[in-house]
C-alpha cells in the first residue's frame, strides 16, 4: 500500500493506543482518519487570546533533518517551545508566522536533567543537560532510532522520508509509554509542578497562521500513485519535495508532460517546481499546481533557479515601466543645478576597494593628511535615493525584492543593472552623485569633527583588495603603472599608496579601539569558487582569506553607519531605520556554557567582548590551533540571533536598540543602498535631516513594515547564497572528487559524530553504520562525549583496530559523491590508512 495513508506522527498527547491503531493501519492497510488536522480558530478568537496571554505567536522554525520537530521563540527568551509532530504544527511552513496554544502540563516532554527527581524521564529536548555532547544535540538511547533516520535521510530522499515517518511514530509511542510511567509516578507523588522547570520542554499547537511566509513553492520530483487503478491515480500524481520540511503534494495529470503517465521512470531525475494551492484538513497531503519543470536534477541551472523560486527570490527581468523610471537620454551627465547643490570632491584623491570582479561599486574612500598632523578622511557612498524616486515604480520593485542576492555564479540584483554598474557604480575617472561622511580625525582614530552631506566625486582607481593588501604588505616599495589598473593623471600612484597606507594606520586603531570597547567577531569560514570560463562548472575552490585590506574596508563602513545612525536618530527619534542585534539566547548560551566547562575550555561569556578576548586567548599557536577555534566560533555562532532592521518609534524600550556584537547603542545600514533598500531608506532620511532631500513622508508604521520586510528577504537571501555555495561544492565533489581532508570533530553522538573538513570548511556528519566496524562505544569520561571505534582488522585473526572519537580529535576524511544528485559523504579513513 502506498505510504500516502500515513505520512506524519501524531499529535502529542494523542492516546497511546490510537497511535497504535494508526501504526497497524499503516502495516495492514486497514483504516483511515478522517480528520488528520484541527480546524482553525478564527481571527476573533485568536485576537482574543492573544490579548488574554493565552495564545503565543512567533516565526516557525522546522528542524530540516528532523522534519517531526519544529519550534517557537519562547516569550520568555529561555527554551523554545517544543511543536512535536506534523499534525500539531497544522499545515504550517517554515518561516510562517503562526499562533500557537501551550499543551497541558502533562503534555509536556520531560528532560532527563541531573536536578530532575525521576531518573527515567524520557529525554527529548533540544535544550537541556543532555547536550553535554555538543550545545545542539543531545544525548541519546543507544537505541535511538533518530541517528537511524537522518542517516537514511541523507542518503535517500524517497525512502529515508517514508522510513524517517514509521521510525518517528513508534519513537512517539515508546516516548508516550514512558510518559504514561512518569504521570502515574507524578499522580502518587503529587502535582507535576514539584518537579523543577528546567525537567520540562514546554510543547504547544498550531492554532492559526498569522502569515504565509513561506513562498509555498517547493522543488522535487514526480511519480505516479501506487495504486494506479484508484479513481485518484487517474487524476492526479504524487510530487515529493527536496525538502523534507514540506508536506507531499497532489498535483493534476494534466499538470505532467504528456507522456508521464505512460513512462513515468522518464521523469524519475527531473526537477519540477510545484506551488502549493491549498491543504485541507482531512488530507495529510497538499494540494498543489506543477509550474514548471527545471530540468535535470544536479544540473547547476536547474537547481539554482529551484532554490530562488522556493525562496521567493524575483529573478525576472525588470519591466518597461520600471525602466522608464531611469534616465533614458544616454550616456547621462550630472545636470549642472546639482553642482551648486553639493560639495564638489572630484579633485580629492578617492577611490575604491573591492573585489577584483566587483562591477557595483558603491563605496569609495578618501585620506588627506593636514597640517596639524591629523588626517580629513572620507566615506562616499552612491546616491542611489537621487534615482529612486519615492513612490515610483522603480522605487517599489527595489522595495519588494530589498537585496540583491549573491550566487556564486551570479548576481540577482535589487535595482536595474543601468543603474547598479553604470549610473551609480562610483566606476574610475567617472564624476558620480555621492552621499558623504567627512570626519577630521587623529592617527589615533579620535574623531574631532565630523560632516554629513550630498557630494559629487570622480574616482581616480578602482582598487581590489588585493592591491589595497599589496601597498599594505610593502609600504617603502614604489608599486609601478602596470601593477595597477589606469590611474587618473590627476593624482600619483604614491599619493594614492600613502593614503591606503593612512587608511590601515588609522583603521588599526580604531579596531583595537572597537575590540577594546567590546566588540566580539565570529568569523566563519567561507568557500570561494573558480568556475571554468566555458562550462561553468566548479573547477577549484578555497577558504576565502579576511585580510588587512578587508579589515580597512569594513572599519570605516562600521564608522559611517554608526555615524549616520546616530544623527538620523536624534533628528527622527520616532522615524529611525537602524539596525539591532539581540543578545544570544539564554537557554542555548547556558547549555553553550556547561559544554564549554564540561570540555575544561575557559571562555567567559558574561559580555561580548570578554567571549571575543577569551575565544581568542584560548589557543596556543601550534598549527591546529586554528582548526580548534573554528569548532570553537561554530558553536558559539549557535545561540547567536539574528541582526534586524527596526524604526526607533516601533520599538519604546532604547536599551533594545543595542548592537550585541559590535557593542554599540545605535548602528544602521548606509553604506551599501545599491544592494540593501533598507540603505535607500537611511539616505532618504539623512537627507531630509540635512534638508538636502524632500522632507520625510513616510510614517513609522510604514518604515517599520518595510523594516520586517527587509529582514525577511535578507534572511532568505542568506540562505539562498548558502545553499547556492553548497550546490556548486557538491558539483565539486562529482567533479573533482574524491578529495581527501583532515577533519576535525566538533560534536559526539552514541553513535554518530560531526566533523568540519579543514580544507573546505564544510560539516559533515560521519555514521557509525556506515563504517566498517566491528563495535563502537559511547561513554562520558568525567563530563566529556567520547566514541569509541573498533575497526574491522584488515587481516583476519588481527585484533580490531580502535580509535577514540572526541571533541577537537583530528581525523581523514574523503568526500566522495553519492548516486543522489547534489549528495555527496565524509568517509572516514581508518587509523591503519591515516
Amino acid at each position: 500500500m502506498h505510504n500516502s495513508e500515513f505520512l506524519s506522527p501524531v499529535q502529542s498527547g494523542t492516546q497511546r493506543g490510537t497511535n497504535r491503531s494508526i501504526l497497524n493501519n499503516k502495516k495492514s492497510g486497514k483504516g483511515k482518519k478522517k480528520s488528520v488536522f484541527e480546524a482553525y480558530m478564527t481571527k476573533e478568537e485568536v485576537s482574543a487570546g492573544l490579548k488574554r496571554g493565552e495564545l503565543i505567536q512567533g516565526p516557525l522554525r522546522i528542524n530540516p533533518k528532523k522534519f517531526h520537530e519544529a519550534y517557537l521563540p519562547s516569550p520568555d527568551g529561555v527554551r523554545d517551545l517544543f511543536i512535536d509532530g506534523v499534525v500539531p504544527r497544522n499545515r504550517a511552513l517554515n518561516g510562517d508566522v503562526v499562533v500557537v496554544k501551550l499543551l497541558p502540563q502533562e503534555q509536556w516532554k520531560v528532560l532527563k536533567n541531573d536536578v530532575c527527581e525521576d531518573d527515567d524521564t524520557p529525554g527529548h529536548s533540544t535544550g537541556n543537560k543532555q547536550h553535554a555532547l555538543s550545545p545542539h544535540l543531545m544525548k541519546s538511547s543507544a537505541k535511538n532510532p533518530d541517528l537511524i533516520i537522518e542517516a537514511k535521510v541523507d542518503s535517500s530522499a524517497e525512502d529515508g522520508h517514508e522510513s524517517a515517518l514509521i521510525g518517528c511514530l513508534q519513537k512517539e509511542i515508546k516516548d508516550q509509554d514512558k510518559l504514561g510511567a512518569i504521570e502515574e509516578k507524578t499522580s502518587k507523588q503529587g502535582d507535576p509542578k514539584t518537579f523543577s522547570d528546567d525537567c520540562f520542554q514546554k510543547t504547544a499547537k498550531v492554532v492559526y497562521i498569522l502569515e504565509k511566509k513561506h513562498s509555498r513553492a517547493a522543488t522535487g520530483f514526480i511519480k505516479p500513485l501506487s495504486d494506479k487503478s484508484s479513481d485518484l491515480a487517474r487524476k492526479r500524481a504524487l510530487f515529493s519535495p527536496v525538502d523534507h520540511r514540506l508536506p507531499r503534494i497532489y498535483v493534476p495529470l494534466g499538470d505532467c508532460p504528456h507522456d508521464f503517465a505512460i513512462h513515468p521512470e522518464t521523469y524519475a531525475n527531473t526537477l519540477f517546481i510545484c506551488s502549493i494551492t491549498a491543504w485541507r484538513d482531512d488530507s495529510n497531503f497538499a494540494e498543489g499546481k506543477l509550474m514548471k519543470s527545471l530540468g535535470q536534477a544536479g544540473e547547476i541551472e536547474p537547481e539554482t533557479e529551484g532554490i530562488l523560486v522556493e525562496y521567493g527570490v524575483d529573478f525576472s527581468d525588470f519591466p518597461d515601466k520600471v525602466l522608464q523610471c531611469l534616465p533614458q537620454d544616454l550616456p547621462w551627465t550630472i545636470p549642472q543645478e546639482e553642482f551648486q547643490k553639493r560639495k564638489d570632491l572630484r579633485n580629492e584623491c578617492i577611490f575604491t576597494i573591492d573585489p577584483a570582479t566587483a562591477r557595483d561599486l558603491d563605496d569609495a574612500l578618501s585620506c588627506k593628511p593636514l597640517p596639524d598632523g591629523n588626517f580629513e578622511v572620507g566615506v562616499h557612498i552612491a546616491d542611489v535615493s537621487y534615482f529612486v524616486a519615492e513612490g515610483s515604480a522603480l522605487d517599489i520593485m527595489a522595495s519588494e525584492r530589498a537585496t540583491s542576492v549573491y550566487l556564486v555564479q551570479k548576481v540577482i540584483p535589487m535595482l536595474p543593472r543601468l543603474l547598479c554598474e553604470e549610473l551609480c557604480s562610483l566606476n574610475p575617472m567617472t564624476d558620480r552623485l555621492t552621499f558623504s561622511v567627512i570626519w577630521k580625525i587623529t592617527p589615533q582614530g579620535e574623531i574631532l569633527d565630523e560632516w554629513f552631506g550630498r557630494s559629487v566625486i570622480c574616482s581616480c582607481v578602482k582598487l581590489s583588495y588585493d592591491h589595497a593588501q599589496n601597498m599594505i604588505n610593502h609600504p617603502d616599495k614604489k608599486i609601478e603603472q602596470h601593477e595597477l589598473p589606469p590611474v587618473s593623471p590627476q593624482h600619483t600612484i604614491n599619493e594614492i599608496h600613502q593614503a591606503v597606507l593612512n587608511l590601515h594606520l588609522i583603521a588599526q586603531n580604531l579596531r583595537k579601539q572597537r575590540f577594546d570597547d567590546g566588540a566580539l567577531r565570529l568569523d566563519q569560514l567561507k568557500l570561494t569558487f573558480t568556475l571554468d570560463k566555458e562550462s561553468g562548472l566548479p573547477q577549484g575552490c578555497y577558504i576565502y582569506q579576511y585580510r588587512d585590506s578587508n579589515k580597512l574596508v569594513e572599519e570605516f563602513m562600521l564608522l559611517a553607519n554608526m555615524a549616520v545612525a546616530h544623527h538620523i536618530y536624534r533628528r527622527f527619534p520616532e522615524e529611525a531605520l537602524l539596525r539591532r542585534h539581540p543578545p544570544p539566547q539564554t537557554k542555548m548560551l547556558n547549555d553553550l556554557i556547561e559544554f564549554c566547562d564540561q570540555m575544561g575550555l575557559q571562555l567567559d561569556f558574561s559580555s561580548s567582548g570578554t567571549l571575543h578576548k577569551s575565544l581568542n586567548d584560548q589557543f596556543e599557536t601550534d598549527e591546529y590551533s586554528a582548526a580548534r577555534k573554528e569548532v570553537l566560533t561554530n558553536m558559539c555562532s549557535r545561540p547567536m540571533q539574528m541582526a534586524v532592521y527596526f524604526c526607533t518609534g516601533a520599538l519604546k524600550d532604547e536599551t533594545l536598540f543595542h548592537h550585541y556584537a559590535l557593542n554599540v547603542p545605535l548602528y544602521t545600514h548606509f553604506t551599501s543602498p545599491i544592494r540593501r533598500f533598507a540603505d535607500v531608506i537611511v539616505h532618504r532620511l539623512l537627507a531630509a535631516s540635512l534638508g538636502c532631500g524632500p522632507p520625510l513622508k513616510m510614517p513609522k508604521e510604514v518604515i517599520q513594515k518595510q523594516a520586517d520586510h527587509c529582514n525577511d528577504r535578507k534572511t532568505a537571501s542568506k540562505r539562498v547564497q548558502e545553499l547556492s555555495a553548497e550546490l556548486f561544492f557538491s558539483v565539486f565533489v562529482k567533479e573533482c572528487g574524491p578529495l581527501e581532508s583532515e577533519a576535525m570533530v566538533m560534536g559526539v553522538l552514541n553513535e554518530a559524530f560531526d566533523v568540519i573538513v579543514l580544507r573546505f570548511g564544510v560539516q559533515k556528519r560521519i555514521y557509525c553504520n556506515s563504517l566498517p566496524l566491528v563495535n563502537s562505544h559511547f561513554q562520558q569520561v568525567g563530563k566529556r562525549p567520547e566514541l569509541t571505534l573498533l575497526w574491522e582488522p584488515e587481516k583476519k585473526g588481527e585484533e580490531p583496530v580502535r580509535q577514540v572519537i572526541s571533541i577537537f580529535t583530528l581525523v581523514e576524511v574523503v568526500l566522495k559523491s553519492d548516486n543522489v544528485p547534489l549528495k555527496y559523504t565524509a568517509v572516514l579513513k581508518s587509523p591503519e590508512a591515516q
